[in-house]
């Protein structure tokens, strides 16, 4: 029997020992706030499980709890269906991540809008459509500083 020299023993600051430090545990959100559904539409609260390049977060990484991480999960991939948040990284480049809300217009405020009448919400009737009148006022403007001859 051969008798093999002890291994020194190593420092605890050597190769990161000593005491590990124990992160608190997490905690649901929705459970703390007692929310039994994850709504689509609430995009303030679902953008903090979004990471920075559009994926969803794991429940080891957020906390929460496996009923409302599988809601949550629901819950992102409706809104991010009706466009409400991005799918990628290149949407979040192109977007800036400026999430808008579901009820406002894209395309910006513009107030209020002027009620429209049945006739002009109709369009041209079926008569004005083939008349060759329309169609050659609308394939040539008239020149500038012409009068219109009626």
């Amino acid at each position: 029997m051969s008798m093999s020299t002890p291994r020194p023993k190593r420092r605890s600051s050597e190769f990161g020992g000593g005491r590990k430090f124990a992160p608190r545990r997490k905690v649901c959100r929705y459970c703390v706030d007692k929310l039994d559904e994850v709504d689509y539409k609430d995009l303030a609260r679902l953008r903090n499980y979004l990471s920075d390049r559009g994926k969803i977060e794991p429940r080891r990484k957020t906390g929460t709890c496996a009923p409302h991480q599988r809601s949550l999960n629901l819950a992102l991939k409706r809104a991010r269906h009706l466009a409400l948040l991005p799918y990628t990284a290149e949407h979040i480049r192109i977007t800036g991540m400026v999430i808008r809300e579901p009820r406002m217009d894209p395309r910006g405020p513009r107030g209020p809008r002027p009620p429209m009448d049945s006739q002009a919400a109709a369009g041209p009737g079926p008569e004005a459509a083939g008349s060759p009148e329309t169609t050659a006022m609308e394939a040539e403007p008239a020149p500038v500083g012409a009068e219109a001859t009626a």
